[in-house]
């Protein structure tokens, strides 16, 4: 008995459509199942390698103030950084860092981790990391 690997995160939207919208035409996630209807939603978007980002539609659903729970940020793997980053500016959001390289310390071998990072905020609010590294 083992855990094999990560499957998916969960995230709220109160514009469902937006947020279907930016993860699809924006990062260029796909439609994997969808179910429900107006105003209770939701959709299963494939991320690829088996990892999904799933919106649940929830309009009137009363929002954590400060900081969003237990969940920091949902980082997303990429091969260019750079150019998402600035596919979501380009789609009106804000970026709160911008592409960056920075070499991770690790407790787990002789080097840092050479990374390439940007953060910006999705549709609802959502933090969102774009991640580039050597080890997938």
């Amino acid at each position: 008995m083992k855990i094999s690997g990560f499957h998916h995160v969960a995230i709220r939207a109160r514009d469902f459509d937006k947020s279907v919208a930016f993860y699809t035409d924006v990062l260029g996630l796909t439609t994997k199942i969808a179910w429900g209807e107006k105003p209770g939603r939701a959709i299963m978007l494939d991320a690829g390698n088996g990892d999904y980002l799933e919106i649940f539609e929830r309009p009137d659903q009363e929002w954590p103030g400060g900081e969003q729970g237990a969940i920091l940020h949902l980082a997303l793997r990429t091969n260019d950084v750079d150019g998402m980053t600035e596919r979501a500016r380009a789609a009106g959001c804000d970026v709160t860092m911008d592409p960056k390289h920075v070499d991770l310390p690790t407790t787990t071998g002789p080097h840092p981790l050479p990374v390439r990072i940007s953060f910006f905020q999705g549709p609802d609010g959502e933090v969102i990391e774009l991640f580039a590294n050597e080890l997938t």
